[in-house]
């Protein structure tokens, strides 16, 4: 997709689609990564299975991926991912989470939401946040698409959304190596896969806008390991800076530059 095309989707639609930002090598690389994560995960006491979200135990949930693999700490300031984010939220940004959702066959849905509805009360006027999100397999609607409502990021407030908006769910439907670029007002839920032996594995960047909270608490959540290894870049988006949440009020520094205010 052209840029100038991919904006003018994301503006209208809610969402746009990357192919082939992954090539299969890697793709496959970063998947046996992720089950590798998930089994880390499991050795640390963090549970990956029925975590709440799911109806089932079908899905597997990886959290805190920036501790568990640097190839994480890699894509989530991938140079069209921050091109993409900067775009939408402005230069004032952070990570808020970056998480996976594995879905196995027979899993069910979660319930219809909107990421940005979760951290920050109606109205929801403007763009605060954004999801980029990781296809680690073809995605499809019988092995659990994200399903989602195009144009929803245009709802102001619950009361807006249609009556029949379950009825209006459509399936994000891409390829291996692809990115999903979501608005963060966009509401969606995740789909149930109905096939018989086919993942589903998807990474979940959550960009928000520089004066909100985190979701994740990254001081509490990496290791000591992890924190010596980041970029500065990568800190600056944490906010592990001194600055915090108003590291990014001028543009994304270049890699190695001190912050200075």
């Amino acid at each position: 997709m052209e840029w100038s095309d991919a904006k003018a989707q994301l503006a209208e639609q809610g969402y746009c689609i990357f192919p082939g930002v992954l090539d299969a090598a890697t793709t496959d690389q970063v998947r046996a990564k992720l089950w590798a994560a998930a089994e880390e995960s499991e050795r640390r006491g963090a549970a990956t299975r029925n975590v709440g979200l799911d109806p089932n135990r079908h899905n597997v949930r990886v959290f805190n991926l920036l501790d568990l693999d640097p190839v994480f700490r890699e894509l989530i300031v991938h140079p069209l991912a921050l091109e993409v984010v900067e775009h939408l939220l402005g230069p004032s940004y952070l990570v808020s989470n970056f998480t996976a959702n594995i879905a196995l066959p027979g899993s069910g849905s979660m319930k219809l939401h909107s990421d940005q509805s979760i951290v920050v009360p109606e109205p929801w006027v403007q763009p605060w946040s954004l999801n980029i999100i990781w296809c680690l397999n073809d995605v499809h609607l019988k092995n659990g698409a994200t399903l989602f409502i195009p144009g929803s990021h245009k709802v102001r407030q619950r009361s807006e959304l249609p009556a029949d908006a379950e009825a209006q769910l459509v399936p994000f439907e891409a390829p291996a190596g692809s990115v999903i670029v979501m608005d963060g007002r966009v509401w969606h839920t995740s789909g149930a896969n109905v096939t018989e032996d086919e993942e589903r594995a998807l990474l979940f960047g959550y960009y928000s806008a520089g004066f909100l909270r985190p979701q994740m608490n990254w001081n509490a959540a990496l290791s000591p390991e992890t924190i010596a290894d980041l970029s500065p870049t990568l800190r600056t988006l944490l906010g592990l800076e001194a600055a915090a949440n108003i590291a990014l009020a001028t543009p994304l520094l270049n890699e190695g530059e001190p912050l200075r205010l």
